[in-house]
């Protein structure tokens, strides 16, 4: 039945691969998604759920902004932006900038880059407001779950088939992977760990687990930068703290009512001109030494 809903949606084998955004920008999954299943998205509307379909099983990197999507699904412009404001209230989607780091001839520093985080798990605005703090809550595990193998804990068990003399036992497999996860979480890739761990080696390797940790401990990359994340209103752009933004829309967006205090939903040119105030200070503050 899900199936049936998602195909009107979805393109053919035969259609052209999806637009990519600029490098740096475009579709970025969010972390901690629980595995993909038939039933993810049952709980929208039809055309919902076959755009959240679509979009899940595009790479990242994707290009998801309303004009390339309404060029690709069956849907126009303002079906779009409404289905995908629809995806921000059910916790699929939100749109934000984050502060990253760069490298260049003066030296480091810092910019902006514009985000648009994907979630296959549906998540409610505490969690996002702890994803734009840089603390993710962890998942709790699905009740008689099968125990599944980390990522980190697949890596040590196939590295004897880089290198026979690392050969680990489960037991091993398991003491280390937590420092393996580690590396992952400083952005170090499968490729970076292994050319680690595997380069130079001894001949003979007497103990490959006591070898391991040492090079695990001993060459683990610098912790990144804290980033700094702000999210978007969906709809006007409007930047503010996920307090602000229930459902990834701003309270007049929203169609939401202000306090007692305010009165009335701010009108769109009130919305605007204070989202030109937020921008122009937050450039402000970027161009301060």
């Amino acid at each position: 039945m899900a199936d049936a809903q998602f195909s009107a949606a979805l393109p053919s084998a035969h259609a052209a691969p999806h637009p990519m955004a600029n490098p740096g920008y475009g579709k970025r999954s969010a972390p901690g998604q629980l595995p993909r299943a038939n039933h993810d998205f049952v709980h929208l509307p039809p055309r919902e759920a076959a755009i959240a379909a679509y979009v899940d099983r595009l790479p990242e990197g994707a290009d998801i902004s309303v004009k390339t999507l309404a060029r690709t699904l069956p849907y126009g412009q303002c079906a779009l932006r409404t289905a995908l404001n629809n995806l921000h209230r059910a916790g699929h989607l939100r749109r934000g900038r984050e502060q990253v780091a760069v490298n260049g001839p003066g030296g480091g520093g810092s910019r902006w880059i514009t985000r648009s985080w994907w979630s296959r798990t549906a998540r409610d605005d505490e969690w996002w407001a702890a994803f734009t703090r840089g603390c993710v809550p962890e998942e709790a595990p699905p009740e008689r779950a099968r125990p599944t193998r980390s990522r980190a804990h697949i890596l040590l068990a196939a590295l004897g088939r880089t290198a026979p003399a690392l050969s680990l036992s489960e037991a091993d497999c398991a003491h280390l992977a937590p420092l393996v996860a580690e590396w992952f979480a400083r952005g170090a890739t499968e490729e970076a760990v292994v050319a680690a761990l595997t380069a130079g080696l001894p001949t003979p390797v007497h103990h490959p687990a006591a070898l391991l940790r040492r090079r695990l401990t001993g060459k683990l990359p610098p912790a990144p930068p804290p980033r700094r994340r702000v999210l978007e209103c969906a709809e006007c752009g409007v930047p503010g703290s996920p307090g602000a933004l229930p459902g990834g829309l701003c309270t007049a967006c929203g169609g939401l009512r202000l306090s007692a205090h305010a009165g009335a939903p701010l009108p769109p040119a009130t919305v605007h001109a204070y989202a030109a105030q937020v921008r122009g200070a937050m450039t402000t503050h970027r161009q301060k030494p």
